[in-house]
């Protein structure tokens, strides 16, 4: 028996092109991106457009958008995860952990590392997803319950002390290597992010997450194991938590236990500012990517422009606020 995924109807008339408008979000917020790199540029034509500038820029977002590949995943079923900054740093300090158990400065090592730390952001995401699918406990719950655990873990796994022996090789290689003038980081988040995209918009996979995102009865009705696939979803969402741990631990050369506190918030208010609705069933890889970037911009635009830092948290606020109202305002036209 083949399931069929749901499909909504769109209302007509008026009502169905302002929902189309209204649909352009992602296409509305590339416009604001480009806007505040032309603004930052007019400003300081000597230091923000600069090309070593735009990578480090593209450096700093590149560990929050492989958490946001995930984290996309998971919101676009309806949910929600606030444990990507402790599983990312729990991931780091295994895999720093398991690295130095191995001993070397050579591939193999490096490899041992990236294992341990996607295992063990698989395990945290199969907690969460059983507990979430299963046991059938809030998300929000679930998530910042095994939020405090995994970061308070880390910290008795190191006594609150951070690991700095980590592989040259992993930094010098990953965390501050460059290809053809690219960063390396920024090229793996690249990979990672592309693939996520691929993956949500051409296969079974990604149908079936907007799917459940939209409607899990009639998922359930269409012969969609629901469970299972929200299993799968938080497991991705943990695994790619592990990635982004390792890719920490390569750029930071540490494993900073306190410096990922605000990780999730930044990822989930990327993701919603990028037009994924909290709600479920809407949204997009590419929306996301400029969801995670404007902050950055702005954040980056500020330094350089001298003002103080902490405008950039007022803006993104307003943002959010705003991107929440919009897409509000878009399920009432899409349920007339």
């Amino acid at each position: 028996m083949t399931s069929q995924v749901p499909t909504e109807v769109m209302p007509d008339g008026g009502t169905r092109r302002l929902s189309a408008i209204l649909g352009s979000q992602s296409l509305a917020l590339l416009l604001v991106l480009f806007v505040l790199v032309a603004f930052f540029s007019l400003m300081r034509p000597d230091a923000f457009p600069r090309i070593a500038n735009i990578l480090n820029m593209a450096t700093d977002a590149s560990i929050l958008l492989v958490l946001a590949v995930g984290g996309t995943y998971v919101i676009l079923t309806g949910g929600i995860d606030l444990s990507i900054n402790g599983v990312l740093v729990f991931s780091g300090v295994i895999a720093a952990q398991a690295m130095v158990w191995t001993g070397g400065d050579n591939p193999p090592t490096l490899l041992v590392g990236l294992v341990f730390a996607m295992l063990a952001g698989a395990a945290w995401g199969a907690v969460n997803g059983f507990l979430i699918a299963k046991a059938r406990i809030p998300a929000l719950i679930v998530t910042l319950g095994t939020m405090g655990m995994s970061l308070g873990s880390a910290l008795l796994i190191t006594r609150g002390i951070d690991i700095s022996d980590v592989p040259d090789s992993l930094v010098v290689g990953i965390g501050s290597g460059r290809l053809m003038g690219v960063p390396v980081l920024v090229i793996v988040t690249a990979v990672i992010v592309i693939a996520g995209g691929l993956v949500l918009a051409y296969t079974r996979f990604g149908r079936y997450t907007y799917a459940v995102g939209s409607s899990p009865e009639a998922c359930r009705r269409a012969s969609i194991n629901v469970a299972g696939h929200l299993l799968k979803v938080y497991l991705l969402a943990g695994v790619l938590s592990g990635v982004a741990g390792y890719l920490s631990l390569a750029r930071f050369a540490t494993t900073t236990l306190s410096g990922h506190t605000t990780d999730n918030l930044q990822v989930i208010a990327g993701i919603v500012i990028g037009g994924t609705s909290l709600f479920g069933g809407s949204g997009g890889m590419f929306g996301t990517v400029v969801g995670i970037i404007i902050p950055v911009v702005l954040l980056n635009g500020f330094v350089v422009l001298g003002l103080p830092p902490f405008w950039q948290q007022v803006a993104v606020g307003a943002v959010l606020i705003g991107a929440v109202y919009f897409d509000q305002l878009r399920r009432r036209l899409r349920d007339r």
